[in-house]
């Protein structure tokens, strides 16, 4: 099968022919159909996750059609259509068995512990625990654009953000998964505060459903600007970018015993922020991480998105080819382009 494959941590990908996977006892072999570009990808290729044995194929925001199951498999069979969480549980430690398979202590994830889905064909194990069956109505672009961003964030808003009708949530960050919170939360009746250095970025993020928008690039306090739009502070703020600045602001930004979600990873030299525990103590703010949801909180989403209340092919920017992907994956540091690529053609 094509597949796109690096040999060095930080060197040019390409495209090559690998040989085609095959299920394990509890796993499946899914068709790739489309699978969407994360920065998470541009991390694993610098070699910020110690996962990762080279050579590698990365891809993880995947939907495809199940093509081979292993002999353990009940769930599944060659014709589904199926998206997968991009962080997989055994379905067997005691994290899973108390429904946490998003912190699964011998977690599976495609595209890091295991070639992924930039690829014609990819192998997913414990196919029972995590694979996502696709509604009629939702196409693989969409059902990809899902992927780690979206669903990390609807965890991140919803399950540890606890969202609120009516709270001020500041999102900072307004790249796929800042875009995909500000939705969420706006979905769920917050007043939503986006935060980034790019106009046009704030202006796609208006669409999504903001009130309101800072220009992090000319707001030389950021902090201040969020307290005075919310007369005292966020409820809850997300950093949704991954760096120092945005963390700090988006603990700092916090009204008294706010809730601040890390969703952005924090890696390389950026995986030791400074944070202002003085003020975490006084006003005895909660700080949190989200790490991709639990396949069987799928449904609350799917829901959502199947009576219009989300809309996540909104953010869809892209369709790209498989030989487009190792300069786009290169290119993902610069943070340019509106919306998530996609690869739909392999």
């Amino acid at each position: 099968m094509k597949a796109v494959l690096f040999e060095q941590f930080g060197q040019a990908p390409s495209v090559q022919r690998v040989a085609d996977p095959a299920p394990a006892s509890g796993g499946v072999v899914i068709k790739v159909e489309a699978s969407g570009l994360c920065r998470s990808d541009w991390h694993g290729w610098m070699g910020h996750d110690p996962d990762i044995v080279l050579p590698h194929v990365p891809g993880h925001e995947l939907a495809g059609i199940v093509v081979a199951a292993g002999p353990l498999v009940t769930r599944w069979k060659a014709g589904d259509r199926v998206t997968v969480p991009f962080v997989g549980g055994c379905g067997r430690c005691f994290e899973c068995t108390s429904g946490n398979h998003q912190v699964c202590e011998h977690q599976f994830q495609p595209g890091f512990t295991a070639w992924g889905s930039f690829a014609e064909h990819v192998a997913v194990d414990f196919a029972d625990t995590n694979l996502v069956r696709l509604p009629d109505s939702m196409d693989f672009v969409t059902a990809a654009s899902l992927g780690c961003r979206f669903v990390t964030s609807f965890r991140a808003v919803i399950d540890q953000g606890r969202v609120k009708p009516g709270e001020w949530v500041a999102v900072h960050g307004c790249g796929g998964v800042g875009l995909s919170a500000i939705m969420i939360a706006a979905a769920a009746g917050a007043n939503v505060i986006a935060i980034d250095l790019s106009d046009d970025k704030l202006d796609f993020a208006r669409r999504m459903g903001a009130v309101a928008a800072i220009n992090a690039a000319r707001e030389t306090d950021v902090v201040g600007a969020v307290r005075e739009l919310t007369a005292g502070g966020a409820h809850l703020s997300l950093d949704a970018l991954g760096h120092p600045a945005t963390c700090y602001n988006s603990i700092a930004n916090l009204r008294r015993r706010g809730r601040h979600v890390q969703v952005g990873l924090m890696l390389g030299d950026h995986a030791d922020p400074k944070i202002p525990m003085g003020k975490v103590i006084a006003h005895e703010l909660e700080i949190v991480g989200s790490h991709g949801m639990q396949a069987f909180r799928y449904e609350a989403m799917m829901q959502m998105i199947e009576v219009g209340k989300l809309a996540p092919q909104m953010l869809i920017g892209r369709h790209i080819g498989l030989d487009e992907v190792p300069q786009a994956l290169m290119a993902m540091d610069r943070f340019e382009g509106l919306g998530i690529s996609v690869v739909t053609q392999f």
